[in-house]
């Protein structure tokens, strides 16, 4: 039986059909897992902007109140790209950055302190106790007299309101480090500082990050609440200032920055934490 060229050249026509019919299926059921993966996270909320969207166009909520979301979208595009709103989140990082560094800065060290050394835990846990539950915001009207109503007061606010977050759960991780570690390291002769530095400072690490994320999210609450008061810049200001110029879209567009700045805030911490702490596996 003579064999033609055609019949050389069909298989391999044949193969590569097969191929690329694989290849398409495997993209598509690639491209399914993807949609469906998602969807099982952010499904709720592109379900909530569609409502949202669809309630305001129609007319079943009032527009001037709840503005579409593609107004919203359209008046924070105008404001990045402007310059309008970027010296407002300039000037509202710089407060929240500065007031949360120094927050670090103390409650770190002094929460590692008091956690080692019972008797000073003891003896500042009750005053510390009274000031953590009274409001900073109950509290800023004597910080305004005594600091000011210019960029101190604002910024010692913000301070006094991370400080605590942080300081507790400092001292609560140092307290809680597995004292049959502690134990172990001393019956093989390792000295204080050796200790601290591989058994009570790792130990504690995961605590002190969950206060790092508490005390990010209140320095933004703070912040706005700081900035709706005696301030002319910042995105706080922005949100009153819009709202008493009814100018909602813009209003809203602020909001959804400063969602945003704590969204960036939090997940810079969480991938920290994944990177220091492979071996506590943070949960989000």
């Amino acid at each position: 039986m003579t064999m033609t060229l055609q019949h050389i050249e069909r298989p391999a026509i044949i193969g590569t059909h097969g191929n690329g019919t694989r290849l398409a299926a495997d993209f598509l059921r690639w491209n399914g897992r993807a949609a469906v993966r998602f969807l099982s996270r952010y499904g709720v909320l592109v379900g909530f902007l569609v409502l949202w969207q669809l309630a305001s166009s129609v007319g079943w909520v009032n527009a001037s109140v709840l503005p579409p979301v593609d107004k919203i979208v359209a008046a924070l595009w105008k404001g990045l790209i402007g310059g309008a709103l970027l010296g407002d989140i300039s000037i509202s990082l710089q407060r929240a950055g500065i007031a949360f560094a120094a927050a670090v800065a103390v409650a770190i060290p002094l929460g590692l302190f008091m956690g080692q050394v019972r008797a000073v835990e003891t003896a500042f846990d009750p005053i510390l106790q009274v000031f953590r539950q009274t409001s900073a915001l109950a509290l800023y009207p004597v910080f305004i007299l005594l600091l000011g109503l210019g960029e101190t007061s604002k910024i010692f606010v913000i301070f006094w309101a991370t400080l605590f977050p942080l300081l507790l759960n400092t001292t609560s991780g140092v307290k809680e480090v597995d004292p049959k570690l502690l134990e172990m390291a001393r019956v093989y002769g390792a000295s204080r500082l050796t200790i601290f530095r591989r058994v009570v400072l790792p130990g504690a690490v995961p605590s002190i990050f969950v206060g790092l994320r508490l005390s990010a999210t209140t320095a933004l609450l703070l912040l706005i609440a700081s900035e709706m008061i005696g301030a002319n810049k910042g995105i706080g200001f922005q949100v009153m200032n819009a709202q008493y110029n009814f100018q909602i879209p813009l209003m809203f567009a602020a909001i959804v920055i400063l969602a945003g700045l704590g969204l960036i805030a939090n997940q810079a911490l969480v991938v920290l934490q994944r990177r220091l702490c492979r071996w506590s596996n943070p949960v989000n």
